[in-house]
């Protein structure tokens, strides 16, 4: 809920106020399709997690995060678990059809700008031969450092590009979901990992 109300205040500096409703809807449709998804390999899961995401959530947010776990989950397809080279893979694919079908770029100010640095993130821990749990530490700090940048930015993708200079000094909402989500990786990963 406290999510969902950020995200609303984000929007509303930059946009009409209701891209927070929006996420919190499709991620409700989100736990019932994962619930409904138990057995499923993961690739099945993400693909219906996106779907559910498509959906429900409105504007370009429905798309673009439906695409994310969509070509995730087509990455993912078949495999029972993912370890740290399949968990970058999946990214790069939902990374790549996400900059194809937007045509946004690092610098425009949109969820690119926290997604990208979080992928390479992986792919650097993945050649380094650092553990999971680190990995997604550093990944999940690239994501947050990705997403604060896009204060600095003037937005020039979305319906926030009309505004031009005025969306100077605000955090784009999309990149911020992009960090929270790789948080909740962190913190899912570490509450699995703690001793009972």
């Amino acid at each position: 809920m406290q999510q969902k109300d950020d995200l609303n205040g984000l929007d509303a500096e930059c946009g009409d106020g209701d891209f927070g409703v929006g996420m919190y809807v499709a991620f409700q449709r989100v736990q019932q399709a994962a619930l409904t998804s138990i057995g499923k390999d993961v690739g099945a899961l993400l693909k219906d997690v996106g779907q559910a995401i498509l959906s429900s959530a409105g504007g370009a947010s429905g798309p673009l995060f439906g695409t994310l776990f969509i070509e995730a989950g087509r990455a993912a397809e078949g495999r029972s678990e993912i370890d740290l080279a399949g968990l970058e893979s999946l990214f790069r694919q939902a990374l790549q059809e996400i900059r194809e079908r937007g045509g946004a770029r690092v610098g425009d100010k949109t969820l690119v700008d926290a997604l990208e640095p979080a992928t390479l993130s992986l792919g650097e821990s993945t050649r380094a031969g650092i553990d999971l749990p680190r990995a997604l530490e550093k990944a999940a700090e690239a994501a947050r450092l990705g997403s604060e940048s896009t204060r600095r930015l003037i937005a020039r993708h979305g319906k926030a590009r009309y505004l031009g200079e005025q969306t100077l000094g605000h955090e784009d909402p999309g990149a911020h979901v992009i960090a929270v989500l790789f948080q909740t990786l962190v913190d899912r990963y570490r509450a699995q990992s703690a001793p009972s």
